[in-house]
């Protein structure tokens, strides 16, 4: 292709797939751009590789890439630290947690403090100012007893 060297073409569809895998996350577009951007670098230093070449590698290393995403990294980010499958589940987080409650608990309705805001808690009748203790959540309703 006169005027753009193969390798800047390599690194393009790299971008677009990563890029891709922002829209639609599920981790194969990433390492799919992965390996496209490591053909980038290979013909970046080996400029005369033929196409045909270039698609068997490329091909070699999608798979090589794929399969250390299922086989190493995948497993590891699955038993990785509890709070990381609770990322984006913030009140399940907060299981087990004490609270001081801001709003008294009357007629099983009241409000913790939980940070800089205040949280819909659930649970015996309580004075404000009483430390509690979340047991569960149910939506953004925190079901709370009274701390030991």
């Amino acid at each position: 292709m006169p005027g753009l060297a193969m390798h800047y073409l390599w690194w393009i569809l790299a971008l677009v797939l990563i890029a891709g895998e922002m829209l639609a996350p599920g981790y194969f577009l990433l390492w799919i751009g992965i390996a496209s951007g490591a053909m980038g670098v290979v013909l970046f230093a080996m400029p005369g590789m033929g196409v045909l070449a270039q698609a068997i590698l490329f091909g070699v290393f999608t798979f090589a890439s794929c399969f250390a995403y299922w086989k190493w990294l995948r497993p590891r980010l699955e038993r990785g630290e509890p709070s990381a499958s609770l990322l984006n589940r913030r009140g399940e987080q907060l299981v087990g947690q004490r609270l001081v409650l801001v709003e008294p608990i009357v007629n099983g309705r009241g409000k913790a403090r939980v940070g800089d805001g205040a949280w819909l808690v659930s649970g015996p009748d309580l004075p404000s100012g009483t430390e509690v203790e979340v047991v569960s959540v149910s939506g953004s309703l925190l079901q709370v007893r009274p701390a030991a």
